[in-house]
């Protein structure tokens, strides 16, 4: 009886690239020739119209060092006039009435207390007086 020998055959391990490279440079050519033919999709923003009307310059409520009470109105003069408590709070309110808009910073002097500076913005928040800030002056180094 004879034997046949069968040939051994080796596995092949290896993965043949040849035919992707061909795959992927010929979908490269029909990219390449496509793109710029397509036309990018144009968005058609709205539009707003713009403010006819300037942003208003706060009202400055200044406070010395000795506690009293300064109004600067930028917008107008910008002249200070010292105030009590009450003539500030009608400025103010006057002022708003006529520009909801208007807003007040309030500068205290450095050597005011905290507390000071508080109690004024308090005042003007029991009154109804909106957009009340704190004025700073930036560090110069």
């Amino acid at each position: 009886m004879l034997i046949q020998r069968r040939a051994a055959r080796r596995l092949i391990n290896e993965i043949n690239v040849v035919p992707y490279i061909d795959v992927m440079l010929v979908l490269l050519v029909i990219f390449m020739i496509t793109a710029p033919l397509i036309n990018p999709g144009q968005i058609d923003l709205p539009q707003i119209g713009k403010s006819f009307v300037p942003p208003v310059a706060p009202l400055e409520v200044g406070i010395r060092a000795d506690q009293t009470l300064l109004l600067r109105d930028r917008a107008n003069s910008g002249v200070e006039q010292t105030v009590t408590r009450e003539q500030l709070v009608a400025a103010i309110k006057l002022k708003q009435e006529k520009n909801p808009q208007q807003s007040v910073v309030i500068a205290g002097d450095k050597s005011v207390r905290y507390e000071v500076v508080l109690d004024v913005m308090n005042v003007l928040q029991e009154n109804n007086v909106q957009k009340i800030g704190l004025l700073a002056k930036p560090k110069t180094k």
